[in-house]
C-alpha cells in the first residue's frame, strides 16, 4: 500500500496525462478543422440543435427527445463521412486516452483500475531496492536440487536437509498468501549461502506484486538511516527513509549482526522492532548468528522481543553457492 504522498504523487501523473491527452485531442480537432472546414460548421450547428431541443424539453414537448438523438446520430454518421473524406480515421476527434478502461482516472467502476494498480507496484519496487534481484530470485526459480538428501537435520525424525528445505519453501508460500491476513515476523538464521536471502526476496516478490509495501535493507543500511535520523545527517530525504522503515508493511533486515554494535545499535534496534510491533506491522530478519550468538551480540530486552514475538526458522548444511558454481564449470 502506497503511503499518501507517493499516492498523491501518481494521481498528479494522472492528472498531467489527462491535460496532455485532451490536449492532444484539441490538436487533432485543430488539425481537422483545418483540412476539413464543413466539419467546424457541422460541429457548431450541433450545438444549437441540442440547445433548442432542451428548450422544447423544458416546454414539455415530450417527443423533443426522440428527435435529439435522431439529429445526433445523424450528425455522427456525417462527421464521420467526412472524417473519411478527408483521410482521417473515423473516431479521430473522440477524446484520446492512455487508459480507455478508466479513462485515465485510475479509477474504473468504483474500484482500482489495473493501470493505477501496475503504476503502484512500480513505485512500490523502486522503494524496496529489490528491483532488479526478483527476477532471478523468486518461488518461480526456488529449487532444493542442491541441498543434500543424506544431511539429516533432525536425529529425531531422520528428516533431510532436502525435504527440510522443500518444508520451509513451502512454509514461505503460505505465508506470502496469507501476509494480508496473518502478517507475522519470521528470523531466518544459519550459515552464509544457505538460502536466508534467497527466501526473503522470494516472498518479497509475491507481496510487491499484490501492491504491499516491503523494503529490504542490510543491517548496515538499515542503522545507517536510524542514525542519520538520529544526528540529523543524510540530507533532505532522511525523515522519508526513516518514515518508511516503520511504516511500511514489510520490512526485512538482512544480515543481522554484521553491523558494528554498541549501546546505540540495540537501542535503535528495539525502537525499530517494537515500533514495528505496536503498529502491527511484520518484519522479516535474516542472520548468520546462533541463538546464543544474537544473545551475545544484543541486549536482552532485544533478543528477547526477537524470541518472543518471531517464527525462527533455522537453515542448515553448508554454502549452496559453492555447489551451484561447480555445477555451472562442470566440475
Amino acid at each position: 500500500m502506497l503511503n499518501n504522498s507517493q499516492y498523491d504523487a501518481l494521481m498528479r501523473e494522472y492528472q498531467k496525462r489527462q491535460t496532455e491527452n485532451r490536449h492532444r485531442q484539441e490538436e487533432r480537432v485543430r488539425e481537422v478543422y483545418e483540412a476539413v472546414p464543413e466539419l467546424a460548421g457541422l460541429e457548431g450547428g450541433l450545438g444549437g440543435i441540442s440547445l433548442a431541443h432542451a428548450r422544447m424539453l423544458l416546454g414539455g414537448e415530450e417527443e423533443a427527445l426522440p428527435r435529439l438523438r435522431e439529429r445526433i446520430a445523424e450528425f455522427k454518421k456525417r462527421r464521420e463521412e467526412l472524417l473519411l473524406a478527408g483521410g482521417f480515421p473515423r473516431d479521430y476527434m473522440e477524446p484520446v486516452y492512455t487508459c480507455v478502461e478508466c479513462r485515465d482516472t485510475g479509477y474504473a467502476g468504483g474500484r482500482k483500475c489495473r493501470c493505477l494498480r501496475q503504476a503502484e507496484v512500480a513505485v512500490l519496487y523502486n522503494q524496496s531496492n529489490l528491483k532488479y534481484v526478483l527476477d532471478r530470485e523468486n518461488f518461480e526459480r526456488a529449487t532444493c536440487e542442491y541441498y543434500d538428501r543424506k544431511l539429516i537435520v533432525n536425529e529425531k525424525t531422520g528428516l533431510s536437509q532436502y525435504d527440510y528445505m522443500r518444508a520451509v519453501i513451502k512454509e514461505c508460500r503460505a505465508y506470502a498468501e496469507g501476509f494480508r491476513e496473518k502478517g507475522g515476523n519470521i528470523l531466518f538464521s544459519g550459515k552464509a549461502g544457505t538460502g536466508k536471502t534467497f527466501l526473503t526476496n522470494c516472498i518479497a516478490k509475491e507481496l510487491l506484486d499484490d501492491a504491499v509495501a516491503v523494503i529490504y535493507l542490510t543491517a548496515a543500511d538499515l542503522f545507517q538511516i536510524l542514525s542519520d535520523r538520529r544526528f540529523e545527517r543524510g540530507g533532505p530525504d532522511r525523515e522519508e527513509r526513516y518514515q518508511g522503515i516503520l511504516s511500511c508493511e514489510l520490512l526485512i533486515i538482512d544480515d543481522l549482526g554484521t553491523e558494528i554494535g554498541g549501546s546505540l545499535v540495540n537501542s535503535d534496534l528495539f525502537y525499530c522492532l517494537n515500533e514495528r510491533g505496536l503498529r502491527g506491522l511484520a518484519t522479516i530478519i535474516s542472520t548468520n548468528l546462533s541463538m546464543n550468538g544474537l544473545r551475545d551480540h544484543y541486549s536482552e530486552r532485544v533478543s528477547s522481543r526477537i524470541f518472543s514475538n518471531y517464527r525462527i526458522i533455522p537453515l542448515f548444511g553448508e554454502d549452496i553457492r559453492i555447489k551451484k558454481k561447480m555445477k555451472e564449470r562442470g566440475t
